[in-house]
């Protein structure tokens, strides 16, 4: 599962230019990519679903050699520069729903997202991650961030333009003046969802844009170990 609110053209990149010059989006897809070509060696079926406010593109698992082709196609699709990018809203919660409800019972199911919904929506977006646990799925879920940015709040001592990249909302301020109490927000959001996961038994992997993608596939490949 893919949040996404981007789409575009595939570009090729190293490992070395991935940590440093892709979004969160384009390194979802590359994770999401490589995950699906360890499946794909070993013949499992496995399905993709990305979404912004509502699904995007969904398909069930399967594991003939057409429909990977069809889900990485889907997946190229999702990487473009910010400069040609639709912006949406996203809708985690509901999406998540969905998927509790519509993939087999007891799949395994990866998720990429920066769970950045606003405070209002922490409980929803709870609920659905209970929802996945309640239908015995077992759940990874990657928390893909700029941790430098997002949750360090490095930025100098100048003013800035911080731009929602959903709803395109900006606010002009001094990074030292607001740097207190955003990174107590944070803290606070990211306390409350180790929690959550920890009482779901959901395995939360944090998944750094900056660090590149092979300390993503770690974490997955032990996931995989200790199920099978």
């Amino acid at each position: 599962v893919v949040e996404n609110n981007q789409f575009g053209k595939l570009f090729s990149l190293n490992s070395q230019q991935v940590s440093s010059q892709i979004n969160k989006v384009q390194f979802s897809v590359y994770c999401a990519a490589a995950i699906t070509e360890l499946l794909r060696k070993q013949r499992d079926a496995i399905g993709l679903t990305t979404f912004s406010d509502k699904i995007e593109f969904n398909c069930q698992p399967k594991s003939n050699s057409v429909h990977y082709k069809l889900m990485y196609h889907e997946l190229e699709k999702l990487l473009q520069p910010y400069s040609n990018t639709v912006h949406k809203t996203t809708s985690t919660a509901q999406v998540l729903h969905q998927v509790a409800d519509t993939v087999h019972k007891r799949s395994l199911v990866v998720i990429f997202s920066d769970m950045l919904d606003t405070p209002d929506k922490q409980d929803e977006l709870f609920k659905a991650l209970q929802h996945l646990k309640h239908k015995k799925h077992e759940v990874i879920l990657f928390h893909v961030m700029d941790k430098e940015k997002e949750f360090d709040f490095d930025f100098g001592n100048k003013p800035y333009r911080f731009v929602d990249m959903e709803t395109q909302e900006e606010i002009k301020a001094y990074p030292s003046q607001i740097k207190d109490v955003y990174i107590k927000t944070i803290k606070q959001q990211q306390k409350e969802l180790i929690l959550k996961c920890h009482q779901y038994k959901i395995d939360l992997i944090e998944a750094d844009i900056k660090k590149g993608v092979e300390h993503v596939l770690i974490p997955y490949l032990l996931k995989r170990q200790k199920m099978y």
